[in-house]
């Protein structure tokens, strides 16, 4: 089977010509292909354009007018028309994508065409990527011009060339893409890509509710030949799916992250999470409305003033996306290093800044146990000591979700200041739990204390990111910045002490971050360039509350 990295869409690939359809005969089939049904595309059909569903705008919310809280039902309510603009009504059901190649036959002309190239291959081991994908072209043009030759002769029709494209395009994508899955992966509305099996395919579709699409193999075995083809062209070291290693992640060339489970569960299970807003900063933040302009200031203000901080969330929250545009207000002249399971922050691409940036990627052990560990694994822990040595001016790691989390805060103890990580956790209050359940993990004599002692003397501030999902009633997932918390070192109990600069004001209905108080390093945020008038507005700037379908009073 073929090496090398996934390469992008083929638009040379050519349709196939028909004139000679008539003159050649079956024999011209390679051995064991079978003839798929020769079918045009049907025309397409008028669909319905949903309907929106407005309401009258609401009126200003006020504050109540008794200081004892009751407790009452909270309000459904449609979205309103007059606090965002009109758009489509969210769909229950998107139409699955229309599929006419039967993929039974690009299957096997994929094979037949690896096989081809394999050969040539060990013929010219010096074959560079370029040229594997000029002869693959090649290959699979002439792969489809006898399908399509011997299935004219068989049925007595031509191969409409709309057919013969196609089949070219669902080879090239086996043999050098992610089959039936790059329609998925090419879409910038698909969020996330979840296969239960093979036959079992859903995808979210941003902000969308799931839908169930066709098959994306043949079979079980069929997907695991293409998770196997994907793990040998990843380029990330040896990776592999088998029954010795059922489990496999990887990053996709658009670098979504795909994880894979077999062999331990009934069907092959596969998960893809895209990054929709990979080239984000925090102006593009600010207009998907997960910030506003004064939560922007501020967060830029923090990366020049060089405070540590650390994103929280749940999973699918936006906490990357979130790090992404922030790393982007680091100074293209400083030194810094990602360290990352997989490349998902992508700061290292060219930007036209030329950046001083060190990509780290951890890597993935071969399946054998050394000691306790995957025989040539490589931990986010483990890169973070070697790059101490590379003269780095600050750290940012995408994810800390293990032992890692102790040598990260040592880094922002005795660094200079201004690293960056994300974390899992369910609310703000729970962060600090959290990093010491992940020090109790890390044994060698580490305690509570020393982890809420050691966020106390490396945080300088906590950021939130929250999602209300009103999918399943109609609405939409809302994400967004809801808390900022400064941490002023250790609290009376025990615990490090926090102002909450940025939160909710549910008095007003609001449920994203706005000003609530000044941060005591307001001083070093000033002299960086912070407006500090601009934490004197209570709503921010903000023109209205968050527009949710259900309020809680």
């Amino acid at each position: 089977m073929l090496s090398g990295k996934p390469l992008h869409p083929d638009p040379s690939v050519q349709p196939v010509p028909q004139e000679s359809a008539a003159a050649a005969g079956p024999s011209a089939l390679p051995s064991g292909l079978r003839f798929g049904p020769v079918t045009a595309a049907p025309a397409a059909t008028a669909t319905a354009t949903p309907t929106l569903v407005t309401r009258a705008p609401a009126a200003a919310p006020s504050l109540p007018s008794s200081p004892t809280p009751t407790a009452t039902a909270p309000t459904v309510t449609a979205p309103a028309a007059a606090r965002r603009p009109a758009q489509p009504a969210p769909q229950a059901r998107r139409a699955a994508p229309v599929d006419h190649v039967d993929h039974a036959v690009a299957a096997q002309l994929k094979r037949q065409v690896a096989d081809r190239l394999s050969r040539e291959l060990e013929r010219d081991p010096s074959m560079d990527q370029a040229t594997q994908m000029q002869r693959g072209r090649a290959l699979i043009n002439e792969a489809v011009a006898v399908w399509a030759t011997a299935a004219a002769v068989d049925s007595g029709l031509p191969v409409p060339p709309e057919t013969a494209r196609r089949m070219s395009g669902a080879v090239y994508d086996l043999l050098f893409r992610a089959g039936r899955l790059q329609q998925y992966l090419d879409d910038d509305r698909v969020e996330n890509i979840l296969v239960n099996g093979y036959d079992r395919v859903y995808i979210d579709y941003g902000d969308s509710q799931r839908v169930k699409v066709p098959p994306v193999a043949e079979s079980e075995e069929d997907l695991r030949e293409l998770l196997r083809d994907l793990a040998r062209r990843s380029g990330s070291g040896e990776r592999t799916l088998s029954t010795a290693n059922p489990f496999l992640a990887l990053r996709l060339e658009d670098g979504s992250r795909m994880q894979v489970i077999s062999e331990v569960t009934p069907r092959t299970y596969v998960t893809i999470r895209r990054h929709r807003v990979r080239d984000m900063d925090l102006n593009g933040m600010v207009g998907l409305g997960s910030i506003d302009t004064t939560l922007a200031a501020f967060l830029a203000a923090l990366i020049r003033a060089k405070k540590n901080v650390m994103v929280v969330g749940t999973q699918g929250v936006g906490k990357t996306s979130l790090l992404r545009a922030m790393a982007r207000e680091i100074p293209p002249e400083e030194r810094i290093g990602t360290l990352e399971t997989e490349f998902e922050l992508f700061l290292h691409e060219d930007d036209g800044q030329e950046r001083q940036i060190v990509p780290m990627e951890a890597r993935e052990g071969n399946g054998e146990r050394v000691n306790g560990r995957a025989a040539g694994e490589i931990t986010v822990g483990d890169l973070i000591y070697p790059a101490l040595r590379m003269s780095l001016r600050r750290m940012v790691v995408g994810e800390v979700r293990g032992a890692e989390v102790v040598p990260m805060l040592r880094v922002m103890t005795n660094g200079e200041g201004g690293s960056l990580c994300t974390l899992h956790a369910r609310e703000p209050h729970m962060t600090f739990d959290r990093i010491a359940e992940l020090f109790l993990e890390y044994g060698h004599g580490m305690t509570e204390n020393l982890a809420y002692r050691q966020c106390a003397n490396g945080l300088d501030f906590v950021v939130f990111v929250k999602m209300i999902d009103e999918t399943g009633i109609g609405g939409r997932r809302h994400r967004f910045v809801s808390h900022v918390l400064e941490v002023t070192g250790m609290g009376e109990n025990g615990r490090p002490s926090t102002n909450t600069v940025f939160g909710p004001r549910p008095e007003t209905g609001e449920e994203r971050a706005v000003p609530l108080m000044h941060p005591s390093c307001l001083g070093d945020l000033m002299r960086v360039g912070f407006p500090a008038v601009l934490l004197d507005n209570p709503a921010g700037t903000w023109t209205r509350p968050l527009d949710l379908m259900v309020r809680m009073p």
